[in-house]
């Protein structure tokens, strides 16, 4: 095999290589990013108990709302911050 033709495949087999790889990370880039993510819902089974329990902690009084304060206070589920 003369050195031309060697380099050809080479150089081929390498671009081709090359290729693929771009190629595979572009498709599968979008779903590897979101097989890390957590949902943020949390349930009991698919069921809820239906009872809502407000955080009475006191840093976190300090940072809500009087809107959300009032939502809690009336047994709500706050849907202001």
């Amino acid at each position: 095999m003369n050195t031309k033709r060697k380099v050809f495949l080479v150089s081929t087999v390498l671009g081709s290589m090359a290729t693929g790889g771009l190629v595979g990370a572009t498709v599968l880039a979008p779903t590897a990013s979101n097989a890390a993510t957590t949902s943020t819902t949390a349930t009991n089974g698919g069921t809820s108990n239906g009872t809502f329990h407000s955080n009475e902690n006191a840093a976190h009084e300090k940072t809500e709302s009087a809107a959300r304060e009032a939502q809690e206070n009336a047994g709500q589920v706050p849907s202001v911050p």
